[in-house]
């Protein structure tokens, strides 16, 4: 069955970068598309981006356009999620989840999910 491991996490200043990391085992990497999204204190899970398996496709919310990047080794089972020019207000919980929607922006879409990862972005 499906199982994802999350890594990368860690505390940054503003301005920097981080790369996480998620590999994927059982019958995740079959499915149609991997999601990132990210959770902050007191708010809701929001969508950061999603890549799809087969293609490459990729998909990205708006805050984070520009600034991070989502790619896949098809050979190593893994998908990561390069930050760059972070920010305070990206500072949450980072997870990674699996889908069979098209690159869905909605977490009800998921329903295989990472661990968690902690980004800290001080200022």
């Amino acid at each position: 069955q499906a199982q994802l491991v999350e890594s990368g996490g860690g505390l940054v200043q503003a301005g920097g970068s981080l790369r996480l990391s998620c590999a994927a085992s059982g019958r995740t990497f079959s499915r149609y598309a991997m999601g990132w999204f990210r959770q902050a204190p007191g708010k809701e899970r929001e969508f950061v981006g999603a890549i799809s398996w087969s293609t490459g496709r990729t998909r990205y919310a708006d805050s984070v356009k520009g600034r991070f990047t989502i790619s896949r080794d098809n050979a190593k089972n893994t998908a990561d999620l390069q930050m760059n020019s972070l920010k305070p207000e990206d500072t949450a919980v980072y997870y990674c989840a699996v889908t069979d929607s098209p690159l869905g922006p909605r977490a009800s879409m998921y329903d295989h999910w990472g661990q968690g990862t902690q980004v800290t972005v001080s200022s």
